[in-house]
């Protein structure tokens, strides 16, 4: 595999990339819902523009996946956030969601494709993988993800890749990829400098005023 052989972190430096969309932010929900969440995240939504919201709750019942995810659609919507449920290809397509984020055990693109549609947004998790980001791409996924590049108490990584990952990434493909895991306004910049087409964050929104992280956010992506 290609993993085996270490990337050179100059890799795209001897290549001229194709010009993108600037990054834009992707926020990721906090693993537990409560009734409260949907004003903070139109307070998020409010302070600056976000592309896209995935669904993340962890350790619940499907109902409340499906509870949560009809109470959060209409939100987004209204803002035109693309709405992405995490893991569950089955449930989105219940929701209605826009797409599914996949990790590497929660089934095949095919098989959430055939199941989603065409207009699905699927996603696939790479952690610090080009191997498996180029199965990804070549199962039709619609972005990859890579990560965690800090730190991070949203959930346990094990993969810690640098941030030239993204820029070998958008130097071979059209495809866009995610930038995960312990990212703050603060520690973004170079992350964005590699070529991340979008900022996957949590707790550096969830955990903070909503609004004011935003905005940082808007300012670093202006």
């Amino acid at each position: 595999m290609d993993d085996e052989v270490a990337l050179d972190p100059r890799f795209a430096d001897r290549f001229g990339r194709e010009p993108r969309p600037p990054c834009q932010l992707y926020l990721i929900s906090p693993e537990r819902y409560d009734p409260g969440f949907p004003e903070k995240l139109k307070a998020a939504l409010d302070a600056g523009v976000v592309a896209a919201f995935q669904l993340r709750l962890k350790g619940v019942e499907d109902m409340e996946i499906l509870r949560a995810g009809a109470a959060l659609k209409p939100i987004l919507a209204a803002y035109d956030v693309a709405f992405i449920l995490n893991d569950r290809a089955d449930l989105a397509k219940e929701l209605g969601a826009d797409g599914v984020h996949l990790g590497q055990t929660d089934g095949s693109v095919a098989e959430a494709r055939s199941l989603l549609g065409h207009d699905a947004q699927i996603g696939v998790t790479c952690h610090d993988s080009r191997h498996l980001a180029m199965e990804a791409g070549e199962a039709g996924a619609d972005y990859v993800a890579f990560g965690a590049f800090y730190p991070t108490s949203t959930k346990a990584t094990t993969h810690r890749p640098d941030p030239s990952i993204l820029s070998w990434w958008t130097t071979i493909s059209e495809i866009p990829c995610v930038a995960i895991g312990g990212i703050t306004a603060e520690n973004a910049s170079p992350l964005i400098e590699a070529g991340a087409d979008f900022l996957a964050v949590s707790g550096a929104v969830w955990n903070a005023d909503p609004a004011s992280a935003v905005r940082d956010f808007a300012k670093l992506l202006k």
